[in-house]
């Protein structure tokens, strides 16, 4: 069985490669959008659609029988269109605020995401859905999938944004771009003893075992 993981650049090859970990059984075929058109945080939702839809009937035209759509970006503005253009189940992913927003004591996250996450319908969504009454501080983190991308992230640059999420109480920090699983190790570090830091792998993984039970 094929399953596709696609991602607008690298962010999504530590989703592959997690779900390959937990399901060795299953054939991964990751796919991203570079160089051509990374970053998407810088593209209209109409022009990310026009990107999206090749790559994704590529991985169908090799077999797959799922897709996970590993970008926050994606998922946030386009899941909708998208499951509309194809017929095979698509995973999404988005911003953990829901299990955040129950684990916080100070009532107070900070979500890293790209400004178009921020921007979305879906992510303001989760908020009105999962946030009342929690403060969500929304860190800049604009540049840090390009940064990423050209390994030229530094630990100074995240603690530039990190840090004052931390002092104003935050006590869960959300990863919501999976570029930011690459430097995970290195927040994590940053908040350590402050906050506890959520990344999406596990929740992913368990929803595709779950969508694979459905077409058994």
């Amino acid at each position: 069985m094929k399953i596709g993981v696609f991602d607008s650049g690298i962010g999504g090859l530590s989703v592959a490669r997690a779900i390959k970990k937990a399901r060795p059984d299953i054939e991964v075929i990751f796919r991203h959008d570079m160089p051509e058109h990374f970053p998407y945080a810088t593209k209209t939702p109409d022009e990310i659609f026009t990107f999206v839809v090749p790559v994704l009937q590529s991985l169908i035209d090799d077999g797959c029988v799922v897709i996970v759509v590993a970008c926050n970006t994606v998922s946030t503005t386009l899941i909708g269109r998208l499951r509309q253009q194809f017929d095979i189940p698509l995973v999404a992913i988005e911003p953990m605020v829901k299990p955040a927003a129950s684990m916080t004591k100070q009532k107070i996250i900070a979500v890293c995401a790209t400004p178009t996450t921020l921007a979305s319908p879906r992510y303001a969504e989760l908020k009105e859905l999962y946030a009342q009454g929690i403060t969500v501080l929304e860190p800049d983190c604009e540049d840090w999938s390009r940064l990423i991308e050209q390994n030229a992230m530094t630990e100074a640059r995240l603690r530039q944004e990190i840090e004052p999420a931390l002092a104003a109480g935050a006590d869960i920090v959300v990863l919501g771009c999976t570029h930011y699983h690459w430097v995970e190790e290195a927040i994590r570090q940053i908040a350590e003893g402050r906050a506890y830091v959520l990344q999406p792998e596990e929740a992913i993984i368990n929803r595709l075992t779950q969508v694979l039970a459905q077409l058994a």
